[in-house]
C-alpha cells in the first residue's frame, strides 16, 4: 500500500429538499480509481448546513470548518471534483486549496465548475441543453483539442475524440485557466493550468468511459502519476 496513491473524492449532497440528505461518491469514480493502482478514500464536508454555490463560494468562506477540511485533503496525494446536479461552497474551497498548494486536481462536470469558480471564472447556461444533456449514452459529439502544448493533448494524443455529455451548462469567464478543448459548438470542454502540476476539469465523464476507451482511461493514469510523484517528493522514494 506504500506505494499506491491516495486519492480524495470530494462526496457530493442530494438535494436538501429531501427529509433527509446523504453524501455520495459515485461507484464508477472510486472503481477508475481503484482498477488503475490507487487508493480511493472520500473527503466530507464538515458542515451540517448544506451551501450551494452559485459563483459566490468566497463569501461564505468563514461559514467553513476549513481546519477540517484541510486536514483531510492534506491525508491525499491528489483530490477528485465529481460531478452531479449541485456545487457546494465547500468543493470551491478544497478546489482553491488545490491550486494554491499545486496539490493535483482533477473535475468532472460540475467538478470542473468548482474548479473554474475557485479561481474566479463563471460558468454559463449551453444555448442548445438538448446536445449536451444525453443521459446515459456512451458517446454524444466529438470534440476537438485545441492546443498541442497542454497536459490535456500529452494524455490523449489526438486532435479530436469522442466524449459523452450529461450537463447543461458550459464555462463562461476562466481566469488562470488555459482553454485547451472544445465540443462541436465551440463550448470549452477541458480546461487546465498549465503553472501546476496537474490541474484540469473536464465537461464530459470519462469515469462512465474508462473502461472501454483507453483515451478516457489514460486520463485517470496521468493522474495518479502526478499524485504519485508528489507523495514520493513529500515522503521520499517508494
Amino acid at each position: 500500500m506504500a506505494n499506491k496513491a491516495i486519492i480524495g473524492i470530494v462526496g457530493k449532497h442530494y438535494d436538501v429538499e429531501k427529509q433527509r440528505t446523504d453524501t455520495y461518491i459515485r461507484d464508477e469514480v472510486k472503481q477508475a480509481i481503484f482498477d488503475n493502482g490507487a487508493i480511493a478514500i472520500g473527503i466530507l464536508a464538515p458542515n451540517e448546513e448544506l451551501i450551494y454555490c452559485r459563483g459566490n463560494w468566497n463569501e461564505f468562506d468563514d461559514s467553513l470548518k476549513k481546519d477540517d477540511i484541510i486536514d483531510q485533503v492534506d491525508l491525499c496525494d491528489g483530490v477528485i471534483l465529481q460531478g452531479g446536479n449541485t456545487n457546494e461552497v465547500f468543493e470551491s474551497f478544497i478546489a482553491k486549496y488545490c491550486y494554491d498548494n499545486d496539490i493535483p486536481c482533477l473535475g468532472f462536470c460540475a467538478g470542473q465548475n468548482c474548479i473554474v469558480d475557485a479561481l474566479g471564472g463563471t460558468i454559463k447556461y449551453a444555448d442548445n441543453p438538448e446536445r449536451h444533456s444525453r443521459g446515459k449514452d456512451l458517446y454524444a459529439h466529438d470534440i476537438q483539442i485545441i492546443d498541442k502544448d497542454s497536459k490535456f493533448y500529452s494524455i490523449v494524443q489526438t486532435d479530436n475524440m469522442k466524449v459523452n455529455s450529461r450537463h447543461k451548462n458550459v464555462v463562461d469567464k476562466h481566469p488562470l485557466l488555459d482553454v485547451v478543448a472544445l465540443d462541436c459548438d465551440g463550448n470549452i470542454e477541458a480546461v487546465e493550468s498549465k503553472d501546476k502540476k496537474f490541474y484540469m476539469g473536464v465537461r464530459y465523464h470519462p469515469e462512465s468511459l474508462y473502461k472501454i476507451d483507453q483515451k478516457h482511461n489514460a486520463i485517470f493514469q496521468s493522474f495518479i502519476s502526478s499524485c504519485k510523484n508528489r507523495k514520493r517528493e513529500y515522503h521520499g522514494s517508494l
